[in-house]
């Protein structure tokens, strides 16, 4: 499950099928952009196997440390400042960071290090949650695209993104863990 400089693959996580390359790796992310039509103001979610990787790519206060410890592995991407200098299509002053609960994907993780990733949908077209239609619409557009050996039921709910590189938390999007569940856990830790 090795992935190569340059290379776009298309992999099962928890939430939807996730389209990635190596973080760091620009061409591959420049890639991306072109098969998902997506403007290069916009910036990938990383993924993470662990604390240590999200460690290595941003800075993880008290706060950010208890919501991870509470959290993830799980549908939840926060947005912290960016460790690193290197400003590329995933990386600027900040990063998203998630680790998803799917075990092929954390094995995918462990094997390559974190992944610039966005869904496989397309913005105003139909969601795509199954191997078959995925396989149908992107197999000459990427490098590789692994099925599901769980074979995961995809509900298309995204996961919830908070900001915490401001004094306040900022709620950007709220999908399947609550934010009332965060401020809980927030109140009984801080």
């Amino acid at each position: 499950m090795r992935i190569k400089d340059g290379q776009v693959i298309i992999f099962p996580t928890d939430t939807v099928y996730g389209m990635g390359a190596k973080v760091t790796d620009d061409a591959a992310l420049e890639r991306m952009m072109h098969i998902k039509r997506r403007s290069s103001n916009k910036t990938f979610a990383v993924l993470c196997d662990s604390m240590a990787q999200i460690e290595e790519l941003a800075y993880v206060d008290e706060r950010a440390r208890i919501i991870i410890d509470n959290f993830m592995p799980g549908a939840l991407t926060l947005i912290l400042k960016s460790k690193l200098s290197h400003r590329n299509l995933a990386i600027k002053d900040t990063i998203g960071v998630r680790i998803p609960n799917h075990e092929f994907t954390l094995k995918l993780l462990r094997e390559n290090g974190p992944l610039a990733t966005t869904s496989v949908n397309i913005s105003k077209e139909m969601p795509l949650n199954d191997y078959e239609s995925i396989v149908f619409r992107f197999n000459d557009m990427v490098d590789y695209i692994y099925d599901d050996p769980y074979k995961k039921e995809y509900s298309n709910i995204s996961s919830t993104v908070v900001d915490l590189t401001k004094d306040e938390m900022v709620v950007l999007r709220e999908g399947q863990i609550k934010i009332d569940d965060i401020i809980s856990i927030l109140e009984k830790n801080v």
